[in-house]
């Protein structure tokens, strides 16, 4: 069996700890005020690991935190651990998806359609310019001056930025907060609004039903690793550990699981994953 982590030394960047601290509106407020650089006023709870699809055959997406404003702006932000290497697609899938929930069916009128961020938090440069915040809008080629305003916002944030000049030293604080959410690094915080969420983090930690409901979620993921394990030995895999690897990928795929719900069952690194569906869908073909 692998090795639990320790519920006490989860950090915001872990994702389950990030779902349940996000879940209490304060704290998601507080993020989106310090990231977005105003205020936020949530209209209600925010909801994490909300499952959305276009159509029932279609391709899930779970949102790690999924959040409205008082004005109707949508909020999804997702910690993001693993350079999956295809983040940007990834969050072009994310706000296809989003979008196509926001518009009830039957609507003509595409101006409806809320004004919506999606926030992607990760410790590492995704785009390698040594940016903490890398913000993305539509703007014309030909005329940049002309910004498309279809009201869609993708933030990249990088936890290991080398310009702090260009943002705010309370994201800066925020973003290394995140990741090592500490007794010793929110000490070290400035800001009032982090040293709170710290207060409130710990609380989650030191819940022992918390605690317990991680452990669950922890075993039914291990459980799921061990019953492909088990899949894969009945397969009759002989040729080793990477066909009995490509037996459980291609297990999980009829099953709709995606790519990175598959790394996270088999302990393994996204990228392996993605090259093993790759080499699969060649084989199909």
């Amino acid at each position: 069996m692998n090795k639990r982590k320790e519920f006490s030394k989860l950090n915001l960047l872990d994702r389950f700890l990030f779902d349940e601290a996000m879940e209490d509106s304060e704290n998601m407020k507080t993020v989106l005020d310090i990231i977005l650089g105003q205020d936020i006023p949530l209209k209600s709870a925010p909801h994490s690991e909300k499952e959305m699809r276009t159509l029932p055959d279609n391709r899930q997406v779970r949102l790690d935190v999924y959040a409205w404003d008082d004005d109707d702006t949508v909020y999804d932000t997702e910690a993001q651990k693993e350079d999956t290497k295809n983040l940007p697609k990834r969050s072009r899938f994310y706000q296809a998806v989003l979008d196509s929930n926001l518009l009830p069916p039957g609507s003509v009128d595409f101006n409806k359609l809320n004004r919506a961020f999606i926030i992607l938090i990760m410790p590492f440069d995704p785009f390698g310019k040594g940016l903490y915040k890398y913000t993305f809008r539509m703007k014309c080629e030909e005329c940049p001056d002309l910004v498309l305003q279809d009201d869609a916002t993708r933030i990249f944030l990088n936890c290991h930025g080398t310009h702090p000049e260009m943002v705010s030293p309370e994201l800066i604080e925020l973003l290394h907060y995140m990741e090592k959410s500490t007794n010793e690094v929110a000490g070290s915080c400035t800001s009032q609004k982090i040293k709170l969420l710290h207060q409130k983090v710990c609380q989650i930690r030191s819940n022992k039903k918390m605690e317990a409901k991680f452990m669950r979620a922890w075993e039914e993921r291990e459980i799921e690793r061990q019953k492909a394990f088990a899949e894969g030995q009945e397969a009759g895999i002989t040729e080793g550990k990477n066909d009995l690897l490509k037996s459980q990928v291609k297990k999980k795929l009829e099953k709709n699981y995606s790519k990175e719900q598959i790394a996270d069952m088999l302990e393994e690194d996204v990228t392996t994953i993605e090259a093993i569906i790759t080499e699969l869908q060649s084989l199909a073909y």
